[in-house]
C-alpha cells in the first residue's frame, strides 16, 4: 500500500493505492478530513469496434451509509443516481476527457463511490482528484495529472473549498479543474461580480492545486505502473489526398450556406457521394465496412480543418459573420394563456420556449442526499427533444445533457430570484428547447428572465448569457461570440457566460487543448460581457420590469408570521382548526415551523382574506387597553372567565363586573353570554385581567343597576313564597341568609332541588 499526503486549503488531503479494489486497473481513496471516496479505473485492453469517439462512462455512486443515513421512500436502498450525482459525473468526465490521446477508443470506466462523508468536506472534488490519481497510478494511456477545486471568496478574501455554511457568506462559488500548466474546466456561480474577480478567482484555484497535482505524481512513481503501449492509426495520405480533390471545393461552397439544415443536408449527400467513389469495386463486405469508416473519419477531419482554417484566414465564420457578432435576436412573452408566465426567446437557429409556474410551499422540491435533507423554493428544468435539431428519437426522463444544462440555467438566474420572506412562492421554470444550434442553455437563461418577469416575479435584474468559442492555429487565436453547433464541435473551447448588466451570475469552461492563457480568458470574458448587453438591450425591448401583478389563474398567496408556541392553536387537536378553515375557505394552508410563518394561498382575492382573517384571530394576542367581545367560558364564584381570542381568556373578577356591589357572579353573567371586556393587565405568567364594568358607558351602568335592582326585588318576593331566600349585596335590602346545605352548611339550612322552601 502507498500513500501520499499534502495540505489542501488548510487540511491534509491523503491519497492511498493498493489496499482496496486491486482488481480495477487503477484504484485510490482520497480522504479529506472525514470525507473519503474510493475511486477506480477500469479500461478494456482492445479498442471498441467501430467507435469514432471515445467510449468514456463516468458514475459517480452516492452511498447514503457514508453519511450515517438510511435512504428515505419505499425502497430502502440506492436507486437511480441522484441530480447531484449526475452533475458530478460531468464535474469529474469534463477535465479528464481531453487528457485521453487522440483516436485512443477503448471502452473506459470510472467508478467514483462515497465511503464515509462529513459536512465540511463536499465529495465531488475529491472525486475529480481520485479520478486522475487512479488513471494516473493505472496502466491505461493519461496525459494527466489534472486537480480541481471549491474557491470562494468571504469577506474580500479568496477561500479553497470552504464549508458549505462557509459558502453560505460568499459571493463566488466556482469549481476550479486544471493540470500543472493551465485551466481545463470552470463550473459555477457568483453574486454578479466583475469579470476581472472571475479571472482572479481561477488564477487563485489554479495555484492551489499546484500541491495536489505533484502528489498525485509522486504516486505515479511509487506504483510504478507501465503504462499501455498506445499509437494511433497511421493515416494513409493517398487516401487523404484524394478525399481533398473529390470534395475540399464543395465543403468551401456548402459552408456558405446560410441555414444549418441546408449544410447538414449538403455535408451528407457529399459524404455518400465521396464514400460511393472511394468505395467503388469494393465487393467483400468487412473490407467494405472498414473502408467506408476510414473515409468517413477522413472527410471529417478534412470539414473540421478547413472551416478552421477559415475561420483564422478569412476573419469570418461559417454564417459569415465577424467574431464578435451576435445572431439575430426575437423576443416575445404571454404568448400562453393560461401559463402563469411565458416567452419565446429566439437567436439565429436556437429558439427556447421557457415558461414560469407559480405554486405554494407544498410543491417545493424536497431533497434527501447524503450530505443534507433540503427543500429548494426555486427549480429550473431543461429538455431538448429530438426533434429540436431534426432528428427522431425516443422521449424518456431527462439525461445528463438535460440535467447539466439545466443546473446551468438554474445557477445563472438563483442570485436574481427574490428571498421567500419577499415573494413567497415556489418557482418552477421550464426551458423547451424547440430549435437548436449553438446554446441552447443560454437561450433557457434568457428566455427564463422573460418568463419571470411575464409572471409577475420580482427579480432584482434581468439575466443573460452567451456562449464563447475559441479557435487556436499556432499563434493566430479567433475568440467568437454566439458559437453555432459546428463552431462547438470544431473549436477548442466552449465558454458559457451569464450575468446581469451589473456582473456575471454563472461561468462554464471545456477546453479541448491543453489549456488558455490569462490574455485569452480576459480577452474572452470582456467579449462577453459585450454581448450580454447587447442581448439585454434586445430583452429590455420587449419586457424591462416584472409586470404590477400576477397571473389571474396564479395562487395568491398572503404569508403570515407565527409564535412557535402558537402553532398548536392554530392545527388545533388532531388538525381540527386548520381542517376547519381549509374547509370553511378552499384556501391552502401551509405552516413552515422553521421559518415561523404560514402561507396561506387562494386563486380568489375574497376566499384568501377570510382565511387570513381566521388565521389572525386565532394568532392573535391580548394587548392592554384593548377592548374585545368575547364569550363566558367558566364561572367561578369570584367571578368569570372570558375567552376573548381563540384559546385565550382572562378573568373578570366579581368586582370589575358592575360599578356596583352584587351577591352573584350570575347575577349579571352567565355562560355562553357575549360580552365587551378590556384588558386591564397581564402578569408574567400570562394571567389575563379583565373588566366589564371598564366599558360601559353612563348610560349603560344606570340600566344596569335598576335591571338588577328589579331582580333583586324579584327574587326576594319570591323568596318568601317558598323560594331559596335571597342575600340582597345591600344591608337594607338583606331579606335573610342564604345557607347551602349541599356545600356543608350547618344547621337545617336550605337544599336545592325538589325541597326547596322547606326542611328535608
Amino acid at each position: 500500500m502507498h500513500v501520499v499526503k499534502t495540505d489542501f486549503g488548510g487540511r491534509e488531503l491523503s491519497i492511498e493505492t493498493g489496499r482496496m479494489a486491486k482488481l480495477a486497473n487503477g484504484a485510490v481513496v482520497v480522504r479529506y478530513g472525514d470525507s473519503m471516496v474510493l475511486v477506480t479505473a477500469t479500461g478494456r485492453l482492445e479498442p471498441k469496434p467501430g467507435a469514432n469517439f471515445f467510449p468514456l462512462t463516468v458514475d459517480y455512486q452516492e452511498k447514503f451509509y457514508s453519511a450515517g443515513k438510511i435512504p428515505g421512500g419505499f425502497f430502502k436502498r440506492e436507486g437511480r443516481p441522484s441530480f447531484k450525482a449526475t452533475l458530478t459525473s460531468r464535474l469529474i468526465d469534463r477535465p479528464i476527457r481531453p487528457l485521453f490521446p487522440e483516436g485512443y477508443v477503448n471502452e473506459t470506466h470510472i467508478v467514483s463511490t462515497t465511503l464515509s462523508v462529513d459536512t465540511e468536506n463536499a465529495p465531488d472534488v475529491m472525486s475529480l482528484i481520485g479520478a486522475s490519481a487512479a488513471l494516473e497510478v493505472s496502466d491505461l494511456p493519461f496525459m494527466g495529472p489534472v486537480a480541481g477545486c471549491r474557491v470562494g471568496r468571504i469577506n474580500g478574501e479568496f477561500v479553497i473549498n470552504p464549508s458549505p455554511v462557509a459558502m453560505v457568506n460568499s459571493d463566488i462559488d466556482i469549481l476550479v479543474a486544471g493540470t500543472q500548466s493551465s485551466i481545463v474546466m470552470v463550473e459555477g456561480g457568483a453574486l454578479e461580480v466583475s469579470e476581472d474577480d472571475v479571472v482572479a478567482a481561477l488564477e487563485f484555484a489554479h495555484k492551489a492545486i499546484q500541491p495536489v497535482l505533484e502528489i498525485q505524481l509522486e504516486l505515479k512513481r511509487m506504483v510504478n505502473k507501465p503504462k499501455i503501449s498506445f499509437k494511433p492509426a497511421e493515416v494513409d495520405q493517398k487516401l487523404v489526398e484524394e478525399i481533398n480533390k473529390l470534395s475540399l471545393s464543395k465543403i468551401a461552397e456548402i459552408f456558405t450556406y446560410g441555414k444549418k439544415q441546408e449544410r447538414e443536408e449538403g455535408f451528407s449527400t457529399l459524404c455518400d457521394n465521396v464514400v460511393a467513389e472511394m468505395t467503388k469495386g469494393i465487393t467483400d463486405a468487412e473490407e467494405l465496412d472498414q473502408k467506408k469508416q476510414v473515409v468517413v473519419e477522413q472527410y471529417e477531419k478534412l470539414k473540421e480543418e478547413y472551416a478552421r482554417g477559415y475561420t483564422l484566414r478569412e476573419k469570418k465564420r461559417i454564417d459569415n459573420r465577424l467574431y464578435d457578432a451576435i445572431r439575430k435576436i426575437t423576443t416575445e412573452v404571454a404568448i400562453l394563456p393560461r401559463v402563469h408566465g411565458s416567452a419565446l426567446f429566439t437567436r439565429g437557429e436556437t429558439q427556447a420556449l421557457v415558461t414560469t409556474t407559480l405554486g405554494t410551499g407544498e410543491d417545493e422540491q424536497r431533497i434527501d442526499s447524503i450530505e443534507a435533507e433540503a427543500s429548494e423554493a426555486f427549480m429550473l428544468h431543461y429538455n431538448f427533444p429530438p426533434f429540436s435539431v431534426g432528428e427522431t428519437g425516443f422521449l424518456r426522463g431527462p439525461g445528463r445533457r438535460e440535467i447539466g444544462h439545466g443546473a446551468l440555467a438554474h445557477r445563472a438566474i438563483l442570485p436574481v430570484v427574490p428571498l421567500p420572506e419577499k415573494f413567497p412562492y415556489t418557482i418552477r421554470v421550464v426551458s423547451e428547447i424547440l430549435e437548436s444550434n449553438g446554446s441552447s442553455s443560454m437561450a433557457s437563461v434568457c428566455g427564463a428572465t422573460l418568463a419571470l418577469l411575464d409572471a409577475g416575479v420580482p427579480i432584482s435584474s434581468p439575466v443573460a448569457g452567451i456562449a464563447m468559442g475559441l479557435i487556436m492555429e499556432g499563434d493566430e487565436v479567433a475568440i467568437l461570440s454566439d458559437i453555432l453547433g459546428d463552431e462547438d464541435h470544431l473549436g477548442d473551447m466552449d465558454f458559457k457566460v451569464a450575468g446581469t448588466a451589473k456582473g456575471v451570475t454563472a461561468v462554464q469552461m471545456d477546453i479541448k487543448i491543453s489549456g488558455v492563457s490569462r490574455d485569452i480568458l480576459e480577452k474572452a470574458l470582456r467579449q462577453a460581457r459585450e454581448g450580454r448587453l447587447f442581448i439585454l438591450s434586445k430583452m429590455n425591448e420587449t419586457i424591462s420590469e416584472p409586470r404590477s401583478d400576477i397571473s389571474r389563474f396564479a395562487p395568491r398567496i398572503k404569508s403570515i408570521p407565527i409564535k412557535a408556541d402558537k402553532i398548536g392553536a392554530l392545527i388545533g387537536p388532531g388538525g381540527k382548526t386548520i381542517r376547519a378553515i381549509m374547509e370553511e375557505t378552499g384556501a391552502k394552508i401551509d405552516i413552515d415551523d422553521k421559518a415561523l410563518t404560514v402561507q396561506v394561498a387562494s386563486p380568489e382575492v375574497a376566499k384568501l382574506e377570510r382565511a387570513v382573517e381566521l388565521i389572525t384571530n386565532i394568532l392573535a394576542e391580548a394587548e392592554i387597553g384593548k377592548i374585545y367581545e368575547g364569550k363566558v367560558v367558566r364561572i367561578a364564584d369570584f367571578g368569570a372567565f372570558v375567552e376573548i381570542l381563540p384559546g385565550i381568556d382572562g378573568l373578570v373578577h366579581i368586582s370589575e363586573l358592575v360599578p356596583f356591589r352584587v351577591n352573584r357572579v350570575t347575577d349579571i353573567v352567565n355562560m355562553d353570554d357575549k360580552v365587551r371586556v378590556k384588558v386591564l393587565d397581564i402578569d408574567q405568567q400570562g394571567k389575563i385581567r379583565l373588566s366589564r364594568k371598564a366599558c360601559l358607558t353612563e348610560e349603560e351602568m344606570n340600566q344596569e343597576k335598576q335591571a338588577y335592582d328589579a331582580r333583586v326585588e324579584q327574587a326576594g318576593v319570591e323568596g318568601g313564597q317558598g323560594q331559596e331566600p335571597y342575600r340582597s349585596p345591600y344591608p337594607s335590602r338583606d331579606y335573610g341568609r342564604r345557607r347551602d346545605f349541599d356545600r356543608g352548611g350547618r344547621g337545617g339550612g336550605f337544599k336545592r332541588g325538589p325541597y326547596r322552601g322547606g326542611r328535608k
